[in-house]
């Protein structure tokens, strides 16, 4: 496993990180001593931070039942705002409230991380004033080390990190084979800031992965991303390699970050994930993969309220 800098924390995290949505049956039943024996399989893979949230079903409520076990050093991170699909609350007091809900399901006085969930779907300011200002005070309190937002649209985090001072930013589905705008845009401002960064969704929530080819559709990934998708998987499949590792490699090894999300409660899963960290790259079809790949514009994807969607990609356009 490889270790890197959270921003300027002061604290180094896996390359790789353990995150809890399937282990909280978001995506279906999972049996809880499948998911203990993932939490400790990712642990013993090297990996130091657990990513949850009190979105992700009763995960808070399983982790509390393991957490004990854990080393000392793993780092908890969760998150708070987002209490159903389309349902948000990131007023102060719906902040607080949602952290020490957190507290007694983990069983914690306090967690290393603390991130408000999805802002993309709500006005910003509110969000960008408020909301931090509440972030700022439980951290003072000590409830929580570290504070962050994340969200999938890119101007969405690009406003975070130039106008607040928050720890750590979580950014979905920009650090990947289909579209590396996450190292393009975002990075270098992080960088300057001293801001973590925090990738996810490195499969591109399952379009990287050999079942796209089944798909007609997608329920949040645009038409075309998910025919780019398609392409690279049949390339990849003429090649003999699954996708989805190609996926993480490339995650793994070229995305600017300074960790990317796994969530799996297969074994299997974690470790080929992690194999994909260090195994090399097969660069001729590494750019073959990339033929497909469509201009960064092309492939953002309408997530949350419109007008958090709108970037200016320099060339007096806006989407």
């Amino acid at each position: 496993m490889e270790y890197r800098p959270l921003g300027t924390t002061g604290v180094e995290v896996s390359a790789l990180s353990f995150g809890t949505a399937p282990l909280g049956q978001l995506f279906g039943p999972v049996p809880f001593e499948q998911a203990r024996a993932a939490a400790f399989a990712a642990v013993d893979l090297g990996m130091n931070l657990i990513d949850t949230s009190s979105y992700y079903g009763d995960a808070e409520d399983r982790l509390g039942r393991i957490i004990g076990d854990l080393p000392d050093d793993v780092l908890i991170a969760t998150k708070g705002g987002r209490l159903g699909w389309d349902e948000f609350d990131f007023s102060p007091d719906g902040i607080r409230a949602s952290l020490e809900a957190s507290l007694a399901r983990l069983g914690r006085d306090h967690v290393d991380l603390f991130q408000l969930h999805d802002i993309d779907f709500v006005p910003l300011g509110p969000v960008l004033e408020d909301a931090y200002a509440e972030l700022v005070r439980l951290r003072d309190e000590g409830k929580c080390r570290f504070i962050g937002m994340t969200g999938y649209a890119l101007p969405t985090t690009r406003r975070v990190l130039l106008e607040t001072d928050v720890d750590v930013v979580l950014n979905y589905s920009h650090g990947t084979l289909l579209d590396n705008s996450l190292s393009e845009e975002l990075a270098p401002i992080a960088r300057e800031r001293g801001t973590g960064l925090m990738n996810a969704a490195a499969v591109s929530l399952g379009i990287l992965t050999p079942g796209v080819l089944r798909m007609d559709g997608h329920n949040i990934a645009s038409d075309a991303s998910l025919r780019a998708a398609q392409a690279m998987a049949r390339t990849a499949a003429e090649h003999g390699v699954d996708i989805a590792f190609v996926a993480n490699q490339y995650a793994l090894q070229r995305v600017q970050c300074d960790t990317t999300v796994i969530g799996s409660t297969n074994i299997e899963h974690l470790t080929a994930a992690t194999a994909a960290l260090t195994t090399p790259i097969d660069e001729e079809l590494l750019a073959a993969l990339l033929q497909s790949r469509l201009p960064t514009e092309a492939q953002q994807w309408d997530v949350g309220l419109p007008e958090n969607n709108v970037w200016d990609w320099g060339d007096g356009e806006t989407t």
